[in-house]
């Protein structure tokens, strides 16, 4: 009797990946994103969260002064060989042409604005950011109203979390961001 081996999950490369989408089986406007060898499929972005997306950005660009970082809005980020998300804004160290051959491979900050997704939010992607060494990773929580801040990456999590509610503010390099700046 033939030897059958129980069935296996593909994991993509960030190669293979590329490779799809050159071919036309990825659009550039899927709502996808390549998380450690799979293809994830991102909920659509409803109003508040676009609003959310917008209001980090703006309140970003004011810390992070134009002429030495990127405050980019859903752009990749090469994550190790199997891993290319696209967090709602990340904030980059360089100039845009830094990265023509390749997707920037870290951040000074990432924002995930959180809503349908919070638990992939706080999980998977939380993961994902420290085990790539990731120094800040922030979750505005649409659900609660409220802001996730997660610093100090170890292995696969943060070392330090707080919770700032709306009526708070977090402090980031020696700013004061009031919460409720990042809420719809």
């Amino acid at each position: 009797m033939p030897t059958t081996s129980a069935p296996t999950t593909h994991r993509w490369t960030r190669q293979e990946y590329h490779a799809l989408a050159d071919a036309g089986f990825l659009g550039e406007d899927d709502p996808v994103e390549l998380i450690e060898g799979e293809i994830v499929q991102m909920s659509p972005q409803n109003t508040p969260h676009a609003v959310a997306v917008r209001l980090a950005r703006r309140v970003l660009q004011r810390i992070f002064p134009g002429d030495e970082y990127l405050v980019d809005e859903q752009l990749p980020l090469a994550l190790g060989p199997d891993s290319e998300p696209e967090p709602d804004v990340s904030v980059v160290e360089g100039n845009p042409r830094d990265f023509l051959e390749e997707h920037p491979a870290s951040a000074v900050l990432v924002v995930e604005v959180a809503d349908a997704s919070l638990q992939f939010d706080r999980t998977r992607k939380r993961e994902l950011y420290a085990r790539y060494g990731l120094p800040e990773y922030w979750i505005v929580n649409l659900v609660d109203r409220h802001l996730e801040v997660h610093r100090a990456p170890t292995d696969d999590a943060y070392a330090e979390t707080t919770v700032h509610s709306a009526d708070d503010a977090a402090s980031l390099r020696n700013h004061s961001v009031a919460v409720s700046d990042l809420l719809p």
